[in-house]
């Protein structure tokens, strides 16, 4: 069972869990799919979007944006709390995988496909039938587990050689892989462009065995929620208009610490905000 919209093409298709996030003012909308989405509708595109979830909260925020939903009787459901040592996570729902087969014809061949998943809830590798001009994963939910507390750590990814030597480019944060940089050297030589964001660090690129990092602009931090996803769309995006990562890795860098200066889905920067990043990294 799943729930069907109106179908159109699109550029960018985003596959993975739309999550509850409980906060400390509530339950809200979260996930890699919820802000990446939002991220490139910022960015002018036509955008749509692939889930399994409940219906704890409406997808009101996303209007604009088909969605398809594969039905749950819970959606995936975290908890955070940060603390000075970095992120404590617990798990406390998942929502069923994901079946490519939920995804229509006329969105197999959007130009960016943008796999997303939180918890392990998508496959890496796509079908033949989706031809995509860019493939771009963002790898956290691969590199995720949690135990019978829910508390969520990193874990081994066996998959990553063979799905990162499909994809055009991948992102993960530093955190995803607890700063383990042997771990990203591996990841690094198994991939086209990888990028790996390091919070007020910025970010780092490999690309043709060079590797260069990018310091993110200087502002107040207020809430880090969804930048790696923004980073990841705008990256992902850009990449696609300019074919140049370097140039791609510094305009994303710009969206993300937008986002840190506001709480929530209130971070992803505007089409306005959007110009003038691209205005500066020009």
């Amino acid at each position: 069972m799943f729930h069907m919209v109106s179908l159109e093409p699109i550029d960018y298709l985003v596959i993975g869990h739309i999550t509850v996030d409980l906060t400390s003012s509530g339950p809200v909308l979260g996930g890699s799919a919820f802000y990446a989405a939002l991220t490139a509708q910022s960015l002018g595109l036509r955008v749509g979007v692939v889930t399994v979830r409940a219906s704890e909260i409406p997808l009101d925020l996303l209007e604009g944006i088909p969605v398809i939903t594969g039905t749950a009787e819970h959606s995936t459901t975290f908890e955070n709390t940060y603390t000075s040592a970095g992120r404590v996570q617990y798990l406390r729902h998942v929502a069923p995988k994901v079946d490519f087969a939920l995804v229509p014809e006329v969105w197999r061949r959007a130009k960016i496909i943008h796999l997303a998943p939180v918890a392990q809830e998508v496959e890496p590798l796509l079908p033949p039938d989706f031809k995509p001009t860019l493939l771009g994963l963002t790898l956290q939910g691969w590199l995720r587990t949690w135990d019978a507390h829910g508390k969520v750590g990193p874990c081994a990814w066996p998959a990553a050689d063979s799905a990162l030597s499909q994809a055009g480019a991948g992102v993960f944060s530093m955190e995803d892989i607890a700063n383990d940089e042997e771990m990203l050297e591996h990841l690094a030589h198994s991939s086209r462009i990888l990028a790996v964001t390091e919070a007020a660090e910025g970010a780092r690129l490999f690309w043709h065995g060079d590797s260069r990092r990018f310091r993110p602009p200087n502002v107040s931090e207020v809430d880090p929620t969804g930048a790696g996803d923004i980073f990841a769309a705008s990256f992902f995006v850009r990449l696609l208009n300019t074919r140049d990562p370097w140039e791609a890795a510094r305009f994303a860098n710009r969206m993300a610490a937008i986002s840190v200066t506001r709480v929530g889905f209130a971070g992803i920067p505007t089409p306005d905000e959007a110009r003038s990043c691209l205005l500066e990294v020009l």
